[in-house]
C-alpha cells in the first residue's frame, strides 16, 4: 500500500547543536535502509523549511507506524500520512 508522508521537524531553537548533527546522520542512514528495505520509495525537499514529502510503501498503517517510529528524528517530527488508493484515469498504470 503506497502513502505520502508530509513531515516538518521541529527542532528546539536552543537544542543542543551536537545532539542535533548526531541525529540528522543517523536519520540519513536509517532512510537508507528503509528505502533498500522498499518502505521509502521517494522523497522530496519542501524548500525553505526542514520539511519533506515522501512516497512510502507498506503492507498496512500499522507498518508504516512502525517504519515511522525507527527513524532518529521522530520525537521531533509532526507527520501527516495520506494513505493512497490506485486511480482509473492514472497516466502512469499503463493500458
Amino acid at each position: 500500500m503506497e502513502f505520502l508522508v508530509d513531515v516538518e521537524i521541529t527542532w528546539p531553537p536552543d537544542g543542543d547543536p551536537a545532539k542535533r548533527q548526531r541525529l540528522v546522520e543517523e536519520e540519513g542512514r536509517r532512510a537508507r535502509e528503509l528505502a533498500e528495505a522498499g518502505h521509502l520509495v521517494r522523497i522530496w525537499r519542501v524548500p525553505g523549511r526542514w520539511a519533506n514529502v515522501g512516497l512510502w510503501w507498506a503492507a498496512d498503517a500499522t507498518e508504516l507506524h512502525t517504519a515511522l517510529t525507527s527513524l532518529p528524528l521522530h520525537p521531533w517530527m509532526d507527520v501527516t500520512v495520506r494513505p493512497l488508493a490506485q486511480h482509473p484515469s492514472d497516466p502512469g498504470t499503463g493500458p
